[in-house]
């Protein structure tokens, strides 16, 4: 005989329930909530991709999305990147480990190389639900949606299956989804831009972070949603560089940064010349009003060239080295 305790559900006073773990809530600061699940969206050749690659080699290498946005919980990533050849994935990560002088062989990135993945299949449910519990990835890349599944998009019940699922593998595993989907060519201009997005509103409800790119002639606007916390303003990124050259990565338009100050190596270097020409230790204040660059990518290049000994502190200024003197290395040398 069936027990009556058989057919209720678990339930717990509130006083009662678990405190909340000390965790960071962001996975990205101010760009990608710790562990949440949520759609990049866009239109054909709006680098949905790039951004997406961006956001998993950031939090692969503990360095600052878009030279910007921080990350608090770095570690290992999972792409699955269907519509792109594994040549293609590689020359891309490669142009941003240039751009940020990493190499790619240093940091926990895997790729799913299978030809084909279902994920309204049970079986192939299953399958990616034990890879991705063995890997242990902060965030897994899904790209695109459309090549996950072959439900009708525009079925809410369908659609609302597939991404149930997608929760379910994110709550299981405490893992972030980034699922990169296609918007209208032609979307409406106004109101929220999840609006855009292809079938079901499902998709635009179901994110606790989404991300929205929209070409407009040469610029590319990133508009930023969270469900528990405020956006920032949009922002205008371009590709710097070129998949020819070897190095290619999403930059934010600053209007006010010179031209010339757009790499890494670019930046060192000026950073060099301006202390040296200033014939005296320079304040970051200083620096950064000369260089017209944001305050973060002056400090990473300020601790990068003073790690290499290239600038040394003098106080709250740097200051260029002054090489020893022969008798003083002599004196150094016998101590």
């Amino acid at each position: 005989m069936r027990n009556e305790n058989d057919e209720l559900l678990p339930v717990v006073r509130a006083a009662h329930l678990d405190d909340a773990l000390e965790k960071p809530p962001w996975l990205v600061e101010g760009l990608w909530a710790r562990a949440g699940v949520g759609i990049l969206g866009g239109a054909p050749k709006c680098c949905k991709s790039w951004l997406a690659l961006d956001i998993a080699l950031s939090i692969a290498s503990n360095t600052s999305c878009l030279d910007t946005f921080a990350v608090h919980d770095a570690g290992p990533v999972m792409l699955y990147m269907a519509e792109d050849a594994a040549p293609i994935v590689k020359s891309r990560l490669l142009g941003i480990c240039r751009h940020r002088r990493m190499i790619l062989d240093d940091l926990p990135i895997d790729v799913i190389t299978a030809s084909s993945l279902r994920i309204d299949r049970e079986r192939d449910q299953l399958r990616l639900l034990r890879t991705v519990r063995r890997a242990k990835p902060r965030l897994l890349v899904l790209d695109p949606f459309v090549r996950l599944h072959r439900v009708d998009e525009n079925d809410a019940g369908a659609v609302s299956g597939v991404l149930g699922y997608l929760r379910t593998l994110q709550r299981e595993l405490d893992v972030a989804v980034l699922v990169v989907h296609h918007a209208r060519k032609n979307g409406v201009s106004n109101g929220q831009a999840g609006q855009n997005l292809r079938g079901s509103g499902d998709l635009h409800a179901w994110g606790d972070s989404n991300l929205y790119l929209r070409r407009q002639k040469s610029a590319i606007t990133l508009t930023i949603e969270h469900r528990a916390a405020a956006p920032p303003d949009p922002l205008t990124l371009h590709l710097v560089g070129s998949e020819d050259q070897n190095i290619a990565y999403l930059a934010i338009h600053d209007v006010s940064a010179p031209p010339a100050v757009q790499s890494i190596s670019d930046l060192d270097q000026a950073i060099v010349n301006a202390i040296s020409s200033a014939g005296q230790p320079v304040g970051r204040t200083s620096l950064r009003d000369k260089l017209r660059v944001r305050n973060e990518r002056l400090g990473e290049s300020l601790t990068r060239l003073a790690g290499q000994g290239v600038i040394s502190r003098v106080g709250d200024r740097w200051a260029i080295p002054i090489p020893a003197s022969t008798g003083e290395r002599e004196r150094n040398a016998s101590v």
